[in-house]
């Protein structure tokens, strides 16, 4: 810390000069983040200070913070699901496993089945919680195999995870079979719809993978993904409304005697941001958007097949893989490769058509 306090004016033009070390979101195609939308950004501002960890401060926000939960439980039909506000899917996920733990606190040596393809913070969250993670592997289309799964759950088990709209191909699970599987084993069964929650839903033909199936128990997903919310702003959701009540702890000094989230302070900001941009946009607002980065998915796919690039998938969402080598990328475009070594792109929001038109403008220059 500085023995003398620093201008202003000092202050900010060193920081200025940071901002610009920053990547160029106009030639970031890796992220499944994105430029937040503008009303979430006047929405944060606005609740900035708020701090939903002792919600009873901020009755306001704490109430915006369950329509939110409410707006989420009515889209994944199911208008009575209960939730809160996490920091995105990492959290999510650690708590739904957290809440299986627990729940089957008699089981010595408790293991989860989940698929190869899912998130590394299943790999963080079962170090942390003691639980055996079991990989399951993927069909021929990069989905989890069902009956591969079915195959790993023993009386140990007390999770199945499937994903909706994995982080490296887009691809959904087959979540219909494997709430079946769920049910008939008894097990928590948790959808990791980080991603492809705010996409899913507004597709011409949604694929299931909510609670209109009996077997979902709980559901993550994230908002300042497809949602546009400033980061960060994720949300759990749970099929029984008071589910996570296993999960409290006294809190005897807070204006709430009991809290079962995981961060004590938890910013109210980005939350109404999320919620901000859901009911600015509505269904046709997020519908229109949702078709105009899968067009441009679609673009991407066939202009690079179109310079020799065979595709790796084709995806459920958003998300495209190539059979590239890193030496076919043009600078300063930044993308990002899978664990097999597949070139991966997400078109986010802000990678809109123009975008996409000047990366295969630059591709094909370099490849000519």
């Amino acid at each position: 810390m500085l023995n003398k306090g620093c201008p202003e004016e000092e202050l900010f033009s060193f920081f200025s000069q940071k901002k610009r070390e920053d990547l160029d979101h106009n030639y970031i195609l890796s992220s499944m983040c994105t430029l937040p939308h503008p009303v979430a950004v006047r929405a944060h501002c606005m609740f900035m200070e708020t701090n939903l960890g002792d919600p009873g401060l901020f009755p306001g926000t704490a109430s915006l913070e369950q329509l939110l939960i409410k707006r989420f439980a009515a889209l994944y039909h199911c208008p009575d699901a209960g939730g809160y506000a996490t920091s995105g899917g990492t959290e999510s996920n650690l708590q739904a496993l957290r809440l299986a733990k627990v729940q089957q606190k008699d089981i010595p040596y408790p293991n989860a089945v989940v698929p190869e393809s899912a998130h590394f913070s299943f790999k963080k969250s079962c170090d942390i919680l003691g639980i055996e993670m079991r990989g399951v592997p993927l069909d021929d289309t990069l989905r989890m195999d069902a009956d591969a799964a079915a195959e790993q759950i023993d009386s140990n088990t007390i999770a199945l995870v499937g994903i909706a709209g994995t982080t490296e191909y887009g691809m959904v699970d087959p979540i219909a079979a494997l709430a079946k599987i769920a049910n008939q084993h008894n097990v928590l069964f948790h959808v990791d719809a980080a991603f492809g929650g705010m996409v899913i839903p507004f597709l011409d033909k949604p694929i299931p993978f909510d609670f209109s199936l009996p077997g979902v128990t709980t559901i993550a997903v994230d908002p300042h993904k497809m949602g546009m919310s400033t980061i960060p702003a994720g949300c759990l959701l749970t099929r029984e409304p008071d589910l996570l009540h296993a999960l409290n702890i006294d809190t005897p000094y807070l204006t709430v005697k009991q809290e079962f989230t995981l961060a004590g302070t938890r910013p109210g900001a980005p939350v109404v941001g999320a919620l901000a941009v859901m009911d600015y946009l509505g269904v046709e607002g997020m519908r229109a958007m949702v078709k105009g980065c899968l067009k441009n998915t679609r673009r991407l796919i066939a202009g690079m097949e179109t310079f020799g690039f065979e595709r790796a998938a084709t995806p459920d969402v958003n998300v495209a893989t190539f059979i590239a080598k890193k030496e076919d990328i043009p600078a300063p475009w930044k993308v990002s490769w899978t664990r097999p070594g597949h070139l991966r792109i997400v078109c986010m929001p802000h990678v809109h058509g123009e975008r996409i038109e000047a990366f295969l403008k630059d591709i094909g220059e370099l490849h000519a």
